[in-house]
């Protein structure tokens, strides 16, 4: 990463981090074709101290850096597997992901950090596909059927989601292939097919259809059931997510009287669960698929203090400002590229008392952070936690308070 901040507090002493189980001798076969796990030269001990540092180097000017959050057993956590179909040069099917800055499928069968269950499922819809006749996509002749298999599992739960994404609405012998399927892996729940006919980089297309079962699957977190269906976006590490989360809910210092506001809502996974600890939450989400589904949630968990709205965050809050609308805690969690000026500018008009700012990306992060620095916010805490083994990433979570007038 480029145009990291110089600390200007001293690092902290790191407590012990205990060694995680089951550490393998040997990295993955595919660490250097693939390029997702950056960081399998190193033991996990020293991914943790790694990430530590960075967060040092890029958050450590506004407040001292608490220990990361790490992963007992850091392997097979994602929840959420994608596979890109293709063909080799021999002609036969071939399933994995894309290499780093490329469009070369790696072919894969198991991966360290990805759902055992996922992998097989995949494995084994590559193994239907000759007695189906069923072609992968060639992107660049643009023929063939299967692009992408998405498969969802539900931590908890056990659910299991299996996107099929197709080139084109036509699925020959669909059902006795879905039938085929589940005899195999029974633990299946529901099959969508989704139609994605652009040249495009994104997976997912508009058009869906449900072949098997409900269309969703449902999962627990933090004590809350969240229906999750094949567009919306679900953390993918259920077990650091539930110390991530929770972390967060402590640091906002709810007592049950606070209006809290959800921005980036998503399917209202935290203001679901922070809504147990305040008074109202009002989630905002310009994904309308997203918003239903948090809807959908709150219906389904009982909770009556919450709402949820199809819109811009930073329009939503600014109107909430003009209105003269009052929040007493906001809380985002933006994606990589962060907020933008314009809404974080909507934060300083509402005028909360805290910000709980988690974050993918503290790069991104410390650039939102200095913007509210500037305008009357003061850093409290920082909080590490791992929610991505073996790769460069970590998540962070910010609490800010609005500075007292003297």
């Amino acid at each position: 990463m480029t145009n990291r901040m110089e600390p200007k507090s001293p690092q902290p002493s790191l407590r012990p981090i205990q060694p995680a189980k089951d550490e393998p001798r040997d990295r993955c076969p595919l660490y250097r074709k693939c390029g997702g796990c950056q960081l399998q030269n190193m033991d996990y001990n020293k991914q943790l101290r790694w990430k530590q540092s960075l967060c040092q180097q890029l958050l450590g000017r506004f407040h001292s850096i608490e220990p990361i959050i790490g992963m007992e057993n850091p392997y097979h956590y994602r929840n959420k597997v994608q596979a890109a179909f293709g063909v080799n040069r021999q002609g036969q099917a071939i399933s994995g992901v894309y290499q780093s800055s490329t469009h070369r499928i790696v072919p894969v069968d198991h991966c360290m950090i990805e759902d055992e269950t996922a992998d097989a499922i995949i494995v084994t819809i590559r193994g239907l596909l000759k007695s189906f006749r069923i072609r992968p996509y060639d992107e660049y002749n643009e023929v063939g059927l299967l692009r992408h298999v998405l498969v969802k599992r539900g931590f908890s739960s056990g659910q299991v989601m299996v996107v099929l994404v197709t080139s084109g609405p036509v699925f020959p012998a669909k059902k006795r292939f879905v039938e085929a399927l589940r005899k195999i892996h029974p633990e299946i729940t529901t099959v969508v097919q989704n139609v994605n006919n652009k040249f495009t980089s994104l997976v997912l297309g508009e058009q869906e259809k449900v072949l098997y079962g409900p269309g969703y699957i449902e999962d627990t977190l933090c004590g809350c059931i969240f229906r999750i269906s094949a567009k919306s976006f679900y953390q993918i590490n259920p077990v650091q997510t539930e110390k991530l989360y929770g972390k967060a809910i402590e640091l906002a210092g709810l007592t049950g009287s606070e209006t809290v506001i959800d921005a980036y809502c998503g399917i209202g996974t935290i203001g679901l669960i922070a809504s147990r600890y305040a008074k109202k939450v009002i989630g905002a989400e310009i994904n309308g698929d997203a918003v239903r589904d948090a809807i959908a949630n709150a219906k389904r968990n009982g909770i009556r203090n919450a709402r949820f709205y199809h819109a811009d965050a930073g329009q939503f809050l600014t109107e909430m400002a003009r209105n003269n609308e009052k929040a007493d805690v906001v809380m985002l969690d933006p994606p990589r590229a962060g907020s933008d000026e314009a809404f974080l500018s909507s934060i300083v008009s509402l005028e909360p008392i805290r910000v709980v700012y988690i974050s993918c990306n503290p790069e991104t992060q410390a650039r939102d952070l200095a913007y509210l620095v500037k305008n009357g916010y003061t850093v409290r805490h920082i909080q590490p936690v791992d929610m991505f083994p073996h790769t460069n990433h970590v998540e962070t979570v910010v609490v800010l308070s609005k500075k007292k007038l003297t």
